[in-house]
């Protein structure tokens, strides 16, 4: 009987500064964004989702808009997922990312 994959991986989300907006990479990608809500970035790890924005910051595998805009972690739109395998947190983070566009955030997704 196959093994159950370990449940180590998570999906993250974290707050960008307004200023991403000003990027039309990013402004394209979101054509459906609606006035006052949040700029995001979804990303999932191995890592703790803290240490994962920690390595962004730093430039560590960065994304380049969490690098220059990240703020916060937003655990109150993930953590009831995590953690889960490999294959789950590949989904959730592009169902997650879906889910909040169709919101109306503004969200960018490696």
């Amino acid at each position: 009987m196959p093994r159950k994959p370990r449940a180590r991986h998570h999906v993250y989300v974290v707050e960008l500064d307004d200023r991403v907006w000003n990027h039309g990479r990013f402004r394209r990608a979101n054509p459906g964004y609606q006035l006052g809500k949040p700029f995001v970035y979804v990303g999932m790890t191995g890592l703790d989702p803290d240490i994962r924005f920690d390595k962004h910051k730093a430039g560590i595998q960065a994304n380049s808009f969490v690098q220059a805009f990240g703020l916060r972690l937003l655990p109150a739109l993930y953590e009831r997922y995590n953690p889960m395998s490999y294959e789950d947190a590949r989904s959730m983070e592009v169902e997650l990312g879906i889910a909040l566009r169709q919101s109306g955030y503004g969200v960018w997704q490696a």
